[in-house]
């Protein structure tokens, strides 16, 4: 009799993981909470990382942008678990974190202002996202899957040579492009692919870190790995508060305010896939406010202490989903651990040591994801003419004039217009897919089409 109540016990204690407010065991939800980590963290660290890099930071402050990144990414994960003052959070099982979707436009004006010039942009951005969430209703229609899709089509495009940098070595190393390089990167790529299609469980959740991992230890062993850093970090800091100063560059403060609205309404979308998928519900109204709210305010805060933009985690999404794991203590649990991290200053310091050709192997994948997202939301109910012309010129236009150094700086040309459209594809295409989503002509009727899919998404 004592052995079935043991197995009674054992199912409730099992149980609780599948309701919100449950109270599983700590030997349930601590190694779901390490699962979600698993799963988030190459996500969090890389984009502090090649940021870092583009900026030209030397190891130190790369290893604080690090830092910063992981511990706001774990602040804003447990506000999402446990909303403040029952409005900042959503309420769902989600993990955020440093989000690649901001990394070309936090690349084009780091590399032209530097790191001050990002901190103060995001600073601003921040708001950006907080009015969106306000004006949530009135703003998201004019972002419709035509729009959204052809900007995260964009995105992924964007990001390609980013990551063929990376794989050939970092375009500042002294042996860019060197066949050391190539055959570290396209190991890490092989791996990725074998542990995330040839594998169960936690090596095909956390794919890439173990892909990352192989990759580093044959790094490690051609000596392509540098320890210099890691001795002078110490083990426990605080984030210093402007670390790296703050500098409000009007251009760089639209560009980056233009992309948190697109993060806003990646996040509806990850916020309807996590509610109906693990919680057999529609998000409501108030749940997806929170969380662009409570990302809004993460940002503009953590841009003070070093943080990078956050945004929800699709591939957490995924998790949740596939396991329908809502546990609050099993995201709370993980906020917690990303936190520890943040306030240990040895462990950045350990993650710069990642060589560039590592991280391009490994993120080209993310990126190719990322696009073919982009094209899965644009083809959503099949790709129209109407679609496709959209698409096609928005994505023509963004991409070419960011591809032709100096098309947009010749004379008569202000030299704002220069600074916005000139440097980042994603804002002339989305842009250009608001202007021709609202004037073409609609003999389908996917307007409305796409105005009852929002009512839908928002819960209405």
């Amino acid at each position: 009799m004592s052995e079935n109540m043991a197995q009674g016990a054992a199912k409730d204690d099992e149980a609780q993981l599948f309701q919100r407010d449950g109270k599983p065991s700590a030997r349930l939800f601590v190694p779901l909470a390490l699962q979600h980590v698993v799963a988030a963290i190459v996500g969090i660290i890389t984009p502090a990382m090649i940021v870092g890099s583009a900026c030209n930071l030397p190891e130190d402050e790369r290893a604080l942008l690090i830092q910063s990144a992981m511990l706001f990414s774990g602040l804003v994960t447990l506000l999402q678990a446990h909303p403040a003052f029952d409005r900042i959070g959503s309420g769902l099982p989600v993990i955020t974190g440093a989000s690649f979707a901001f990394v070309p436009v936090l690349n084009n004006i780091g590399g032209t202002y530097g790191i001050a010039a990002i901190i103060g942009a995001q600073f601003i951005g921040g708001f950006v996202a907080m009015l969106f969430a306000v004006f949530l209703k009135q703003i998201k229609k004019l972002f419709p899957p035509v729009v959204t899709g052809t900007v995260v089509f964009c995105i992924g495009l964007s990001l390609y040579s980013v990551a063929v940098g990376y794989m050939a070595g970092g375009t500042s190393s002294a042996d860019f492009g060197s066949a050391k390089n190539w055959i570290v990167a396209l190991i890490t790529l092989a791996f990725c692919i074998f542990f995330g299609n040839f594998t169960k469980g936690v090596t095909k959740l956390g794919s890439l870190l173990f892909g990352m991992l192989v990759g580093y230890a044959v790094a490690l062993g051609l000596g392509m790995v540098n320890f210099s850093g890691v001795g002078s970090a110490s083990w426990v800091a605080l984030p210093k508060f402007l670390p790296f100063g703050i500098e409000f560059r009007p251009d760089a403060m639209v560009s980056l305010g233009a992309m948190f609205i697109i993060a806003a309404v990646e996040m509806i979308g990850d916020f309807s896939a996590v509610s109906n998928g693990a919680l057999g519900r529609e998000p409501t109204l108030k749940e997806i406010r929170g969380g662009i709210l409570c990302e809004g305010i993460a940002s503009t805060v953590g841009a003070l202490f070093g943080g990078l933009p956050t945004a929800t985690f699709a591939q957490n999404v995924g998790i949740a989903t596939v396991t329908k794991v809502v546990n609050k203590r099993v995201f709370a649990c993980a906020a917690g651990i990303l936190i520890a991290c943040g306030l240990i200053p040895k462990f950045a310091a350990v993650l710069d040591t990642i060589p560039m050709c590592v991280i391009g192997g490994a993120t080209i994948t993310v990126f190719g994801t990322i696009t073919m997202t982009g094209i899965r939301i644009l083809t959503k109910g099949g790709l129209t003419n109407r679609r496709a012309s959209i698409a096609g010129l928005s994505v023509a236009l963004g991409m070419g004039i960011s591809m032709v150094s100096g098309s947009l700086a010749g004379p008569g040309i202000p030299a704002w217009v220069t600074s916005v459209f000139g440097g980042s594809a994603i804002v002339v295409t989305t842009l250009v897919a608001i202007i021709l989503n609202l004037i073409l002509p609609d003999p389908d009727g996917e307007k409305a089409q796409d105005a009852k899919e929002e009512a839908k998404e928002l819960g209405e």
